[in-house]
């Protein structure tokens, strides 16, 4: 099964895409990082911004992440609170990998690093979106079972004359970066701010 998601990416490109897209309104269902996996995104986010290929992630404050549920649909924040925290506290911190790198290629141009295919993290968000799907909120296609393609954004809105340059600065990274996936969080786009956060394992506010 991870087989076959994974190389279904190249396909997925264009659905993926729009979900890195800015929309004037949304919320979106984040997985959160270990300190020092964080740090390493963010290196690379501040690399991107001091040579001025891409601005926009360090501009919007956002944190690096992986999406794994997307709407620009309202969402009562009140009641799926309760649901996270629950969903969060039986579950458990998960190994991360993030051995590739690629890019979208659209309007907005963005670059990103994927994690190495993993059967706990494609549960986690099997399961979450089976849960929130059974409290009335709509999956869309990108999400949905055999669909979804993780990664984390680097850069958004990339010049394409600078693309070459974005993949050297990534591939500074010296990957593979190790590390864990520890918090679940609801933001609210654009601009992002975080809406609540919640410890896998530990059932306790981030």
């Amino acid at each position: 099964m991870v087989t076959t998601l994974f190389n279904s990416i190249l396909n997925l490109q264009n659905s993926q895409t729009k979900s890195t897209k800015r929309m004037s309104q949304g919320y979106a269902i984040e997985l959160y990082f270990d300190p020092a996996l964080e740090n390493q995104v963010l290196k690379a986010w501040n690399v991107f911004a001091r040579r001025q290929i891409s601005t926009y992630l360090i501009n919007n404050e956002s944190r690096p992440h992986i999406t794994l549920f997307s709407t620009t649909s309202f969402i009562d924040s009140t009641k799926l609170e309760p649901i996270i925290k629950s969903f969060s506290s039986k579950q458990e911190p998960i190994s991360l990998s993030f051995s590739s790198i690629g890019s979208f290629s659209s309007d907005d141009n963005a670059l990103f690093l994927s994690p190495t295919p993993s059967l706990s993290l494609i549960k986690l968000q099997v399961q979450l979106c089976e849960v929130i799907k059974k409290e009335g909120f709509e999956i869309g296609e990108e999400y949905r079972f055999d669909s979804w393609v993780p990664f984390c954004s680097v850069a958004v809105d990339v010049p394409k004359s600078r693309i070459s340059e974005g993949f050297l600065v990534l591939r500074d990274l010296k990957l593979p970066v190790y590390g864990y996936a520890m918090d679940i969080g609801l933001v609210e786009f654009s601009p992002v701010r975080e809406v609540f956060s919640f410890g896998l394992g530990n059932n306790l506010e981030s």
